[in-house]
């Protein structure tokens, strides 16, 4: 049985907030990049700057919005 969506909770305030940080899973779903080109690309220095947080490797906001522009910028310099 499917669960009724209500306007209650497509309205819930915390909806709107974007997380301070992503998964890898996240990051490759938002870009949608396979997870398999995110490692190859980052052994090659080509992926945003990741931490540790316990046992989990995260991407920062700020680390992928300065790996976008980094890539906006070589595509118009080219």
């Amino acid at each position: 049985m499917r669960p009724e969506i209500t306007a209650r909770k497509l309205n819930h305030p915390t909806s709107a907030i974007e997380p301070d940080a992503l998964s890898i899973d996240e990051f490759c779903a938002r870009h949608r990049i396979s997870r398999r080109l995110f490692y190859k690309l980052k052994s090659e220095g080509l992926m945003p700057v990741t931490f540790k947080l316990g046992t989990r490797v995260l991407i920062s906001r700020e680390a992928a919005a300065a790996w976008r522009r980094a890539l906006e910028a070589d595509a118009t310099a080219a």
